[in-house]
């Protein structure tokens, strides 16, 4: 691991003059009386008999000192916010120089310290200074970076100041790229962060960890198999996800096809309203076991028909007769439900109340797959035709005019004549759109 890579704590003095700073400051938390024969025995190791390397030549025998100060930290300390993290910053900088990053021993005592350090009553702020601080002071690749984070989340997670990490799934997925840990371990994290935003109530950013997490899992375990249907619950209890597609791109999901739930999914990404009642007829215990509100599935589901229908009509004007007998609702409250799909992203358009109709100007697909991509084949192809008549009609209409006004005409009327297709989305667009 090259040194290069982390963020060096300097200190500043000789060896033996910092460890009597680290001393003095452990020694604050004795009686004032207690504290010289407290400093005693290390003032004497410091001492170099005659004869003997001095210190700064002799790294075993300063990471033998060390080695007794470090038990000695049972708290962070008598002091000021600006003297606790200083003393750790200290303790890190010989910690870090003294002892080998990848041995066991360096791992345990580390686990050690963090524990410590965690448990340590008050002083939170300063506590996420530290963490930071050794965190960042380590090696980008070194393993070490987890169990450092781990103390972190679960600190802000205790303290419901998850916000305060400022987390983002990009980060996470470097880190997860960088550290020399092992694969259970990078899942353990992961599954760590998603239970931590689940605390926080923050649904959505725990759904979009969950789904890194069945991701990291082996999709034929056990594990990978309860974390995609746990993944899949969550899809479809989050009020305003209507972007099922990714779950099926999930191994470990596509794996549990038997399972009650997968049938559930696929009604969400390819059927409508009277398939789902019919599956929740027939699986109401389900609903319950998977803490799933059946009133708020029927509303996503509606929403999810209706955007299938605007995609299949993208362009042209939908009555309001149809869209009634799609969502089995009153043609009284279509202009209710359109209102919703419009807000939820899903479909964008005109209503007519003198028509009685909806016209279509986009309208996310739920998935992109072979169908899809046939009706955006025929659009483009349409847009194609529709082009090649206008630039005719225009070429036809410079020849009758003469060319000097042919050449008076601004460029711009060409690329006017012809509209973009409206309404085309590609997969990662659509993507985009169904999600509210």
């Amino acid at each position: 691991m090259a040194a290069t890579d982390s963020i060096s704590i300097f200190a500043e003095g000789t060896f033996e003059e910092q460890i009597l700073e680290l001393v003095n400051y452990l020694a604050r938390a004795l009686p004032e009386e207690g504290r010289p024969a407290y400093i005693q025995p290390f003032q004497e190791s410091l001492a170099t008999p005659e004869g003997q390397k001095p210190l700064d030549e002799d790294e075993e025998r300063r990471r033998q000192i060390f080695g007794t100060v470090l038990p000695e930290v049972k708290g962070l300390g008598d002091g000021s916010e600006k003297d606790i993290e200083g003393f750790f910053n200290l303790l890190f900088s010989h910690f870090l120089v003294l002892y080998p990053l990848d041995e066991p021993s360096t791992h345990s005592q580390l686990t050690t310290l963090l524990n410590t350090i965690s448990a340590s009553p008050d002083h939170t702020p300063v506590k996420y200074r530290i963490l930071s601080n050794l965190f960042n002071a380590l090696p980008r690749r070194s393993g070490l970076r987890l169990p450092i984070y781990q103390t972190l989340l679960e600190l802000a997670s205790v303290n419901d100041d998850i916000d305060v990490l400022g987390l983002s799934q990009s980060e996470v997925d470097k880190w997860l790229s960088e550290w020399e840990i092992t694969p259970e371990e990078k899942s353990s994290f992961i599954k760590l962060i998603v239970g931590a935003y689940k605390k926080a109530e923050q649904p959505v950013a725990s759904y979009q960890y969950q789904l890194s997490y069945v991701r990291s899992l082996p999709p034929s375990s056990p594990e990978a198999q309860s974390a995609a249907i746990d993944a899949v619950a969550s899809a479809l209890r989050l009020h305003n996800n209507f972007d099922f597609d990714p779950l099926f791109r999930l191994d470990a999901v596509v794996a549990a096809k038997d399972h009650e739930l997968f049938a559930l999914l696929q009604i969400f990404l390819n059927d409508g309203l009277a398939q789902y009642q019919q599956w929740a007829s027939s699986h109401s215990d389900a609903l319950s076991k998977y803490e799933l509100d059946s009133s708020q599935l029927e509303r996503k589901i509606r929403l999810l028909t209706l955007a299938s229908l605007g995609f299949q009509n993208v362009g042209r004007d939908i009555p309001y007769s149809v869209i009634a007998l799609a969502l089995q609702v009153e043609p009284s409250q279509v202009e209710s439900w359109v209102i919703d799909v419009i807000r939820a992203g899903l479909v964008s358009g005109k209503l007519s109340q003198t028509a009685q109709t909806l016209h279509v100007n986009r309208a996310a697909a739920r998935a992109f797959e072979r169908e899809q991509w046939e009706l955006l084949e025929k659009r483009l192809q349409a847009w194609k035709t529709g082009l090649a008549s206008v630039l005719e009609t225009v070429s036809a209409s410079r020849k009758k005019v003469g060319p000097s006004a042919a050449a008076a005409a601004p460029p711009e009327a060409v690329a006017n004549g012809a509209a973009a297709p409206t309404g085309i989305e590609t997969p990662a667009a659509a993507a985009q759109a169904a999600v509210a």
